[in-house]
């Protein structure tokens, strides 16, 4: 079987991994993902029993019960760099044995569910919306790293991405798509897009303050950009590289993008609390009944 060394897989010293500070019994099958830690407590106040409540850095857990289904919501922090870690690190505590460091006989497989802000590139998607990524294009590194296989579609979607692209932005995207069941169970009557996951907040999704910009017309080619009948549709920054990870590793991912900014409009959500909240309850609602 295969043995996981010590500096590939850092655990501390009660056995918890390195980061997240978990252990295998305390992470649900269905895990809720969200970027900013005060968040975790806006989803866990809808539990009926909370059992555990964990942190470090900026990775904050809580799992509890919404009836009779377990639920872990867990803090990314920003970016896809954290989501490497989550990622991997949930995959580790269910699927690796921590104490003989072996990948287990009997892999798990997790529903990963993203609930995070987003700004749309459509004029007609409107703020305080709800929009769920069919599938993400990523403009960051990560997955870049890893060995990810495309299904024929994805491929195409890349490739025509590519074409789109100046030669001289030194563009190198990659593509995932959300996990089927998932996306036909609890996101099956919602509104879905291609969303870009982007590797910073300013000026990679085009926002322009003081540093000049060597991609000015990104947030336009990304606007117009159409294949195959489909159209990207907002900017965040964690979707493809959840969206990545969980199909290598075998788990199921979805992402709920709550559309707080309208770009081509430049117009921002005047009750982006309101609008959280409700689509907290929502994705909720459609775990317990749909999963």
């Amino acid at each position: 079987m295969e043995y996981i060394s010590e500096t590939d897989l850092i655990l501390n010293e009660d056995g918890s991994l390195y980061h997240i500070n978990l252990l295998a019994d305390e992470v649900a099958d269905t895990v809720i993902t969200v970027g900013d830690q005060d968040r975790v407590g806006e989803v866990s106040k809808h539990f009926d029993h909370i059992e555990l409540k964990k942190g470090k850095r900026e990775f904050l857990t809580h799992t509890g019960y919404i009836g009779q289904r377990r639920i872990t919501v867990i803090s990314t922090g920003i970016g896809t760099d954290n989501v490497d870690i989550v990622l991997n690190e949930l995959d580790a505590i269910v699927n690796i044995n921590l104490q003989t460091r072996q990948v287990n006989k009997n892999l798990r497989s997790l529903n990963i569910i993203r609930i995070g802000t987003s700004g749309a590139v459509q004029a007609d998607l409107d703020v305080d919306t709800v929009l769920v990524s069919a599938a993400a294009i990523g403009l960051d590194p990560l997955m870049h790293y890893y060995d990810h296989e495309l299904t024929a579609d994805e491929a195409r979607l890349l490739t025509a991405f590519e074409n789109s692209l100046p030669e001289h932005y030194q563009l190198h995207p990659y593509v995932a798509s959300a996990g089927s069941s998932l996306l036909n169970t609890i996101a099956h009557n919602l509104p879905q897009g291609i969303t870009i996951t982007a590797p910073g907040f300013y000026t990679p999704q085009g926002r322009q303050v003081r540093c000049k910009s060597s991609t000015p017309q990104l947030l336009s080619i990304i606007e117009k950009f159409e294949h195959n009948n489909q159209r990207i549709t907002n900017l965040e920054m964690e979707t493809a590289g959840i969206y990545g990870l969980a199909s290598n590793l075998g788990h199921q991912a979805i992402s709920f993008n709550v559309i707080l900014a309208n770009r081509v409009k430049h117009q921002f959500s005047k009750q982006p609390y309101h609008v959280m909240q409700k689509c907290i309850t929502d994705v909720l609602d459609r775990v317990v009944n749909y999963l």
